[in-house]
């Protein structure tokens, strides 16, 4: 005895199958659960034996696949409205005044600053990043850098005085 064509088990079980993923799984999951029970049922079809009970194989695979779609479930994020005000990484306060100062630069001012004083990126590196040459980015950077100074810096004779 031969084994049905496989979309004649699809036809006669996929309905028994998807209750019992959707029991198991909840409704959300329940057809990705199912898919995926008919691709392992699909790959693992050919060395069932012709005298196997389909039905209770196929719920069978259901049902651990259907569990597995749970516990994938309990690992996802969970999307928040807001996310909370985090310290940054060294513990200290960040001065907003400065970190809205960059955002105001320029754009080409702004991606050189950041890319090449914030995480330590060569200029050849910002210029691919940023477009143009290495020589721009350098130049963007140190136009950023002068604005910076400019207003978190005081006058460089207020800074000799004692």
């Amino acid at each position: 005895m031969s084994l049905a064509p496989f979309q004649l088990v699809v036809e006669r079980h996929g309905a028994t199958v998807l209750r019992v993923c959707r029991a198991v799984a909840g409704a959300d999951a329940a057809e990705d659960a199912w898919s995926e029970t008919f691709l392992a049922a699909l790959r693992a079809y050919p060395q069932l034996d012709a005298g196997a009970n389909v039905e209770a194989w196929l719920v069978t695979i259901a049902h651990r696949k259907a569990l597995d779609q749970r516990r994938a479930e309990r690992r996802r994020p969970v999307p928040t409205a807001d996310l909370p005000e985090r310290p940054s990484p060294a513990g200290v306060g960040v001065d907003r005044d400065l970190v809205a100062d960059v955002a105001a630069l320029p754009e080409k001012q702004r991606q050189a600053v950041a890319y090449h004083y914030l995480a330590g990126m060569p200029y050849e590196a910002v210029a691919q990043l940023v477009g143009g040459s290495a020589a721009a980015a350098r130049r963007a950077a140190a136009d950023g850098i002068q604005a910076l100074r400019r207003t978190h810096l005081p006058p460089a004779d207020a800074r000799t005085r004692p």
